[in-house]
């Protein structure tokens, strides 16, 4: 074997333990994100905590504001301690914040839990994303991050699991000290995870970036010359507004912010919604399996839709599709027939959000295409607390049967939204002469 082929070879290995690492510390986060959402109706069957369905919608807020604080301000810290150090924090915060809820005695002390461990979640996502870009083969950036988002639903799988298999008999405070458990992963990443290259470039640290480089066999990040510009973010962000620019931006903004509460709206009320049109728990949290599975397998299937048809004309359409199958859900239908349907949306609903960023990142100009898919995420977060809030004011009106039309509008407006936007875009690269580009889901 040749010098090179050895190098390739380790680094492929070196790679993938990476991303290994990265998908488990993702599939745990997927883990405490989901759990809430299936022990809800066995806490509010058993009045826990005294739990009303206004309070229980409040709570589910609670852990995605904590998301968006978690979102807003990962860049900044990861900036200042490292992705590696930002990662082990936010796995240690989460799992010690669900700890908080097991021991709980009251509603407050349980909230103060999940926004802690809202937190956690939030800033370990993009941290994980940007470590996985990092160290990803050549060529293969967008499939192994797509892979990676597999984890977060594999994670809303094993809730479903947890919440079946050790909630009837042990109680809902059983189900997030499970939650614990990823503390003993924690020395774990902490010993064999390497630090980020694009963190040690910026710090100016760039022999040691290089001999990473080198033994991982991958690309120092574009421009790596160790010394940031000052103000540059900011810089980033007023490009976003100049010229006409404005509009598509809050275009990007709004669809994200739909497509957010979607998510987080049908995650956290799925199986008390289905409770409440008459399926047993049972079969309400085999609904949140098959939402999950069809969610890996739509990050799978989002990538080639996209390579071939562009993303923003797939994540309008995913949106439509979405829209239709979260209405359906409001029908009483045949088991079987459900268990399609809630596949299916799963499907869609999961990467239709996915294409928005990258809408925003194939369409954005280099110089700020980080800021820009930055602030379309944490922008979107508000939408992620909103949807859970609405759900449960919805029920405490007792009119929980409007809850899935209201998601489906939620879906409805982010299909119009990114439609715009792409038309925009469409003739503004007419108007100026400019390529298509291919798009790619990331």
């Amino acid at each position: 074997m040749s010098s090179s082929s050895a190098l390739s070879a380790r680094g492929s290995r070196l790679a993938l333990l990476v991303v290994g690492l990265c998908w488990l510390a993702v599939l745990f986060d997927g883990l405490d994100m989901f759990i809430y959402g299936s022990v809800l109706p066995h806490m509010l069957e058993e009045k826990a905590l005294g739990i009303t369905s206004a309070q229980a919608g409040d709570l589910g807020s609670y852990a995605t504001f904590g998301m968006l604080v978690g979102a807003l301000t990962a860049g900044t810290v990861a900036d200042r301690i490292g992705r590696k150090k930002l990662m082990v924090s936010c796995v240690t915060l989460f799992s010690l914040a669900s700890g908080l809820c097991a021991v709980s005695g009251g509603v407050a002390v349980f909230g103060l839990g999940r926004t802690l461990a809202g937190i956690g979640l939030g800033g370990l996502l993009p941290t994980a994303i940007s470590m996985v870009s990092d160290y990803a083969p050549r060529a293969r950036a967008a499939l192994t991050i797509g892979l990676l988002m597999t984890a977060h639903h594999a994670g809303g799988i094993l809730s479903a699991y947890v919440a079946l298999w050790i909630v009837e008999p042990l109680g809902w405070r059983a189900a997030f000290w499970v939650c614990v458990a990823p503390l003993l992963f924690v020395p774990v990443l902490a010993r064999f995870l390497p630090e980020s290259l694009s963190f040690l470039v910026a710090r100016g640290r760039l022999e040691e970036a290089r001999a990473l480089a080198s033994r991982y066999d991958a690309d120092l990040p574009a421009g790596a010359t160790g010394k940031p510009v000052a103000g540059a973010r900011w810089a980033n962000l007023l490009n976003l507004f100049r010229g006409g620019e404005w509009v598509q931006t809050l275009l990007y903004w709004l669809a994200s912010f739909g497509g957010l509460l979607l998510v987080y709206g049908v995650a956290t009320w799925l199986p008390t919604l289905m409770r409440g049109e008459g399926y047993e728990l049972g079969s309400a949290l085999t609904f949140v399996v098959l939402f999950n599975l069809g969610g890996i397998v739509g990050m799978l299937v989002a990538g080639r839709a996209s390579d071939r048809f562009g993303a923003p004309r797939i994540s309008a359409i995913w949106f439509a599709l979405t829209a239709g199958g979260v209405f359906l859900l409001s029908v009483h239908m045949p088991l079987a027939l459900t268990f399609v349907v809630v596949f299916l949306t799963g499907v869609f609903l999961n990467s239709a959000q996915t294409m928005i960023y990258a809408t925003v990142s194939i369409g954005s100009a280099p110089a700020h295409r980080a800021t820009a898919v930055g602030w379309t995420s944490g922008m979107g977060r508000f939408g992620a607390v909103f949807g859970p809030w609405l759900g449960g004011q919805l029920l405490a009106a007792d009119r929980g049967d409007w809850g899935f039309t209201a998601f489906a509008l939620a879906g409805t407006a982010s299909m119009v939204f990114i439609g715009v936007a792409a038309l925009r875009t469409a003739r503004s690269a007419e108007r100026d002469g400019l390529p298509r580009r291919p798009a790619v889901a990331g």
